[in-house]
């Protein structure tokens, strides 16, 4: 799991003109809460933060004020438009601390031949897992699955020391018969008969 450095600055100024000229810094107001500390408003760097949220449940070591913290995001907004960072929820954790988060389902593998379609119940998956050691991703293989079968939260192998945080019996994925659909010609025939 990757751990990335971010310099992060103390925020004094709130509202929306103070973060719209922290933006305009390229900088990114955030707020910092956990383990029963009083929630601290910070600032980190717009580019850093925006390359380190490409990676899912990334792991930030801040530097603030001579001390270093590991949090992980729990809420990142963004511009509706431009896709820029407004705001970031981090949550503080410890080394060795277990921490719920979800992670991406990712498929490997064919199903059987035939017209088949795989659907996505769940694209993620809730599990709790060591703060340092959160999974970027959990695969599953598909191969040769046939319309009707489904896939289980409990049968996607976890890495070690990952437990599932939701129903063991939830469907992830679902294999399902392609439906055909009827020639258009057909549907108006079938039509002017029904009127006749």
């Amino acid at each position: 799991m990757a751990e990335i450095k971010l310099a992060a600055e103390t925020r004094t100024e709130f509202g929306k003109g103070a973060a719209r000229r922290i933006r305009r810094d390229s900088k990114v107001p955030a707020v910092v809460y956990g383990h029963g500390a009083e929630p601290m408003h910070i600032t980190l760097p717009g580019h850093e933060l925006q390359l380190a949220l490409r990676t899912p449940n990334v792991l930030l070591s801040l530097e603030l004020d001579g001390k270093t913290q590991l949090a992980i995001p729990k809420a990142v907004q963004r511009d509706a438009i431009k896709g820029f960072l407004d705001h970031v929820d981090l949550l503080l954790v410890r080394s060795g601390e277990k921490v719920n988060v979800e992670v991406y389902v990712h498929t490997e593998g064919d199903l059987a031949p035939g017209a088949y379609l795989l659907e996505h119940v769940l694209s993620t998956l809730t599990v709790e897992a060591e703060a340092t050691h959160i999974p970027e991703a959990v695969t599953v293989s598909i191969e040769g699955l046939e319309a009707g079968a489904s896939i289980l939260a409990k049968d996607i192998p976890l890495p070690k020391g990952t437990t599932l945080a939701i129903d063991e019996d939830a469907v992830v994925l679902q294999v399902l018969a392609a439906q055909a659909e009827e020639a258009p010609a057909e549907a108006e025939a079938d039509t002017e008969s029904a009127e006749a």
